[in-house]
């Protein structure tokens, strides 16, 4: 619980301190639906569908701060063979972004984005164990991506990004490394859509 409780915190003065100007920021939710893979970013096929939920701001249309929620039913596997299985990810991010035609209207902004926040992990049972097994694991873990929403009118778009999110801890041991390649860290891509409203 209390590895819950720092991640919450984290993420929360992450996306606050990187839009200081709230009152002045330009805001923004955008819902998203998503394909993740592996660590093969090229085989989206195989992948599984997470859905979720950015909301944030920008100062200037520049520089701010966003908050994303993901969740990722069925992440290892079909109900059948893992039960039920999934895996969440809160995340305090900044963002980056040109905003290419102005901050009203209709407009193209290119963005990079990366943060850090709370992986969540849970497995309970299935054929495959041969027995009813629940694990569930929190995880502190961060995130980098890029993308571009594309506004229509001063307020709605389309966004679409590709990020890559990793847990720091190895999931074989429990113990927490800062190892962009230990091998037994959860990590993998995620190429999402969604509408921006804004």
């Amino acid at each position: 619980m209390r590895c819950v409780l720092k991640a919450l915190i984290v993420a929360t003065a992450v996306a606050f301190v990187s839009a200081p100007a709230l009152a002045r920021a330009e805001g923004y939710v955008s819902p998203w639906v998503a394909a993740n893979t592996g660590s093969n970013w090229s085989n989206f096929d195989d992948g599984r569908a997470g859905f979720g939920v950015n909301a944030g701001g920008m100062g200037a249309g520049i520089i701010g701060g966003e908050l994303g929620f993901g969740w990722s039913p069925s992440f290892f596997g079909t109900k059948n063979d893992f039960g039920n299985n999934s895996v969440l990810d809160l995340m305090g991010n900044v963002i980056v972004g040109v905003p290419i035609g102005g901050t009203h209207g209709a407009g193209v902004r290119p963005f990079i984005t990366g943060g850090l926040g709370l992986i969540r992990t849970q497995i309970d049972g299935g054929s495959l164990t041969g027995t009813n097994v629940t694990s569930h694991n929190n995880m502190f873990g961060w995130d980098l991506g890029a993308g571009v929403m594309g506004y229509f009118n001063d307020h709605v778009g389309l966004r679409g990004d590709f990020k890559y999110l990793r847990g720091f801890e190895d999931t074989n041991t429990g113990v927490v490394v800062i190892d962009a390649n230990g091998p037994g860290q959860l990590h993998f891509w995620r190429a999402a859509i969604g509408v921006v409203l804004r």
